[in-house]
């Protein structure tokens, strides 16, 4: 560990991307606001994870057709952090079937920032990387200049207004309908959206029907503020989502509801003082429960209520400030959350007792950071930058029948648990036109998550095997090298970026021979254990050209490769994967045609029981016309009806065939 920590004390040369030399990481923005009449994504109204897919280093696990679960550099959602304008989330669910973007629509939501690795640690300890969602918020109107005198000023005019907006998909004939409104005054702002989905079964490539995939959503968000002097104000805001009778055909069971409120309360305050430029200070909390249930399921051996739930209060509180060759923020946050989760078996021989335990053995955390990052400017070109963090994390197991089961695997078992989290990286940004390179280093630690540590015969349905978690494991620790090289020149542009995670103690399940099966037909039991070491390489090459003021192209190719000692290949590496797009533009219309594919899978972990995925190619085409009343989005997903899975989906379940798509939204 120290010969990283002494690397990163000479931080690396980077390149920045910006004549203003504002600190440059790898990562991405996603552009999810419905304001723009000509949205660039293919589908308007898709959900939020159509928009990540495929972003930068971020793939996503699909165990059905709802609520996919986000990876980072091809680690699972443990390794990563999801935050909803900073704020920290909890699924409750311990098969991941409700990670945070479930619980968020994209009427919510302006952007999603994707970072790669420490790049994305200002919300906390991450090895994987992050990805913040932020909200959309209409904010307040600004003054306009006017009257007779010089400098004299007019009040800035309220607006309103909103949007209706419908869409409907053939292929699993899923509705779509909402609306949102706005409301922009100089002391008061105000946005209000809600979002309606309802699907039934999908079909895959040769309209071969996928049962138990229908889903019903439902999601409102309001979200407020007021300015309570020149350059304070307050922000409140709050998101009910709730979705019932989703189904997940790659898993054993379904969901009957699944439920998240979140609230939260912001102080801003801008210009402080003459080195703070802004002081930002939330509130918030939020409760998510998800009841899996296999009541839809015909001849299952043993029924099975699977309810979980998560609380969450947490607070951050951020400052920013800049000099001609300086800037700098701080961040200091914190949360307490408690996860709790149960599983009731009913056997179908009658008079049978039920069986009852804890997977989840009403388990707190409690967690406070402190981050600083700061950029220095040294030439017109080049920037140095470097962050830090520190985190101190304590688990507490609350259930005392949930700690007793733990106590048969680990009788000296404590109750609770602290840890310290480090975090450091380093990087130096330059640019010279129309040339933009950028390498870094880092070193981050990470706890186990709930599951890792807590988790009580937890069954995995791709390996088939029963989990149990493991209190005394140590941080997981990754030293991290990251760089990318650009070029931008009359309309080509071309960038290369690449990082390399050696990850020390890394946590993976390993069979334990001596252990009896719960869950039936099982395969056996893992208890999760910790590799001495373990490597992933993540790869990504994009392109793009525009012929002609109307005419485009765009592509990508990504790759991963990942392995860990005494273990072999790591499970849901990337194969070689390419993108490529084909578009038209006019001011009222636009059209794009595109090839998705990817080579086979050759490097699988079996032992997870993965199989290789095949190659495949899928074409896709849509079109948008704007007209004075609305706008119009169309299209064709699979436009072959190819039959086909990728290395990401649960068990190898096939994905959506031939899919017409109609998007309609009115402005007003």
């Amino acid at each position: 560990m120290t010969r990283y920590l002494i690397l990163l004390l000479f931080p690396a040369i980077a390149w920045a991307q910006k004549d203003s030399l504002a600190p440059v990481s790898l990562n991405e923005v996603v552009i999810i606001s419905q304001k723009s009449p000509l949205h660039k994504a293919a589908k308007t109204l898709g959900s939020v994870d159509d928009y990540l897919t495929g972003t930068g280093p971020v793939n996503m696990i699909r165990r059905g057709n709802y609520a996919w679960e986000p990876l980072i550099n091809g680690m699972s959602s443990e390794r990563g952090l999801i935050t909803l304008d900073g704020m920290r989330i909890y699924g409750a669910c311990t098969d991941k079937m409700d990670p945070v973007t479930s619980y968020v629509e994209i009427t919510n939501l302006a952007k999603a920032t994707v970072h790669s690795g420490q790049s994305g640690s200002a919300g906390g300890a991450t090895i994987a990387g992050s990805i913040d969602l932020s909200r959309r918020k209409t904010g307040f109107s600004v003054k306009q200049s006017g009257g007779d005198a010089p400098g004299e000023t007019s009040r800035g005019e309220a607006s309103r207004g909103g949007m209706v907006f419908t869409g409907f998909e053939t292929n699993n004939r899923q509705k779509i309908a909402g609306f949102s409104l706005f409301h922009s005054g100089e002391k008061l702002f105000a946005d209000v959206d809600f979002t309606f989905r309802d699907a039934e079964n999908y079909r895959a490539g040769g309209k071969r029907e996928i049962e138990f995939s229908p889903f019903t959503k439902y999601n409102v968000s309001v979200i407020s503020g007021w300015k309570i002097a020149e350059h304070r104000e307050l922000e409140a805001s709050l998101i009910y989502d709730r979705a019932v009778h989703v189904g997940y055909p790659a898993l054993p069971m379904d969901v009957g509801r699944a439920e998240a409120l979140m609230a939260s309360a912001e102080y801003i305050r801008h210009h402080v003082s003459g080195s703070v430029d802004l002081w930002k200070t939330k509130l918030y909390h939020n409760a998510v429960t998800h009841i899996m249930d296999d009541s839809r399921r015909p001849d299952v051996p043993i029924r099975m209520d699977m309810p979980g739930r998560t609380r969450t209060t947490g607070f951050y509180s951020l400052l920013e400030g800049a000099s001609p060759r300086h800037s700098w923020k701080m961040n200091l946050s914190g949360h307490t959350n408690y996860s709790l989760a149960e599983m009731t078996m009913f056997s179908n021989t009658p008079g049978e007792k039920e069986m009852f335990m804890l997977t989840w053995p009403g388990v707190s955390t409690q967690y406070l950071d402190l981050y600083r990052e700061d950029t220095f400017h040294f030439t017109g070109k080049t920037a140095v930058a470097l962050n830090l963090g520190l985190a101190a994390h304590h688990n507490r197991v609350g259930n005392l029948f949930g700690l007793e089961s733990l106590r048969i695997f680990y009788p000296a078992m404590s109750q609770g648990k602290t840890r310290t989290l480090k975090r450091i990286s380093s990087s130096v940004q330059h640019r010279n036109h129309p040339l933009t390179l950028n390498f870094g280093l880092a070193y981050g630690e990470r706890a186990p998550g709930v599951s890792e540590g807590y988790g009580f015969y937890l069954f995995n349905s791709f390996d088939r095997f029963d989990y149990i978690g493991n209190p005394d494991l140590k941080n997981e620790k990754s030293a991290e090298v990251n760089a990318a090289a650009s070029f931008k020149r009359n309309g080509f542009s071309v960038k290369l970026s690449g990082a390399y995670f050696h990850i020390l103690d890394y946590i993976i399940g390993k069979p334990d021979l001596t252990l009896s099966t719960m869950t039936i037909g099982a395969s056996g039991v893992k208890i999760y254990e910790q590799l001495p070491y373990a490597q992933i390489m993540s790869t990504d090459l994009e392109m793009s050209y525009r012929f002609t003021p109307q005419w485009s192209w765009r592509g990508r190719l990504s790759y991963q490769r990942g392995s860990g000692k005494g273990a072999g290949n790591l499970p849901l590496m990337q194969p070689l994967t390419y993108v490529s797009g084909l578009a038209f533009s006019t001011g009222k219309y636009a059209a794009e045609l595109t090839l998705n594919g990817a080579a086979q899978q050759k490097y699988f972990s079996a032992g997870f029981g993965e199989t290789p995925a095949s190659a495949y190619r899928v074409i896709h085409l849509s079109g948008t016309a704007k007209f004075r009343l609305f706008q119009l989005k169309a299209g064709v997903e699979n436009l072959l009806d190819a039959y086909y899975s990728t290395y990401t989906d649960w068990n190898r379940i096939p994905r959506m065939g031939r899919n017409v798509f109609f998007n309609v939204i009115r402005s007003f």
